[in-house]
């Protein structure tokens, strides 16, 4: 029995089993958390390898019936531990508890920001995340400030973790060959529990200033300052430029100004 990759569902199953160990073993159990959620596992490519990282508690939830059909062929003793869910829209304390765990997958190129977005909702629940992106969406997540790559979601996702860019992936090792090169990120929490800002309005903030990257944030939040002046330091400054500490800064700023 195989599994045909689905278009709609943004599948491209890897080949390469020296790609798919390379990619477990890039897993570094931040925290000593040895529960691990693969998403999207397709036809165990990837999972065969993390079964081989130790003494660990491997849960796969993929939204494909013919992957669940398969996956529970193949690997009859994970029983209910195979799971046939939309990751995005699944309560992940139901079928993960309330224990740490990490996420991991070759994540389908159409909901990956998506699937990163879903991790920060559980981020003092998730100390590691361990995926493959398309090479540009990789880049961007783990680029620092400074750079044109670097974006609303480099900035979300640094608030709380810490990005390493492991390796490129080359097209010709999936089935089918996406028409990008792919990159594989690690990312483990940071110490920060929570925003010494409000996190709704953090948000606002860096969606805000990026929406008009261009602009100096003297004129790219005015929505949000009202035409207050700016402290000095941000006046010139573009939103690549700012840390996640500067937009909390300018957040707290922000905030402020409401108060007055």
């Amino acid at each position: 029995m195989n599994v045909k990759p689905k278009k709609h569902l943004g599948q491209h199953f890897l080949k390469d089993l020296e790609t798919c160990e390379k990619i477990a073993k890039q897993v570094s159990f931040h925290r000593d958390c040895r529960r691990v959620l693969e998403i999207g596992p397709g036809m165990g490519a990837l999972t065969d390898f993390l079964i081989l990282q130790g003494e660990i508690e491997l849960h796969l939830v993929d939204i494909d019936a013919e992957s669940i059909e398969y996956l529970h062929h193949k690997y009859p003793k994970m029983g209910d531990r195979i799971i046939y869910a939309d990751f995005l829209r699944q309560d992940l304390k139901e079928i993960m508890g309330h224990e740490p765990f990490i996420v991991a997958g070759n994540f389908p190129y159409n909901i990956s920001s998506q699937i990163l977005f879903k991790c920060l909702e559980y981020r003092n629940q998730i100390p590691e995340i361990m995926g493959m992106f398309q090479r540009e969406v990789a880049v961007r997540i783990a680029e620092k400030p400074g750079s044109k790559e670097y974006g609303i979601l480099s900035v979300f996702m640094q608030a709380f973790y810490d990005i390493t860019y492991c390796f490129t992936v080359d097209e010709h090792v999936f089935i089918p060959p996406p028409k990008v090169k792919s990159g594989v990120i690690r990312c483990v929490r940071n110490e920060r529990e929570s925003l010494p800002c409000n996190e709704a309005m953090f948000m606002r903030v860096v969606k805000t200033a990026f929406q008009q990257r261009r602009k100096t944030l003297r004129n790219s939040i005015k929505s949000l300052t009202h035409d207050a002046p700016l402290p000095e330091k941000f006046v010139t400054q573009r939103p690549e430029r700012l840390s996640v500490d500067d937009f909390i800064e300018l957040t707290l700023f922000i905030e402020g100004l409401g108060s007055k």
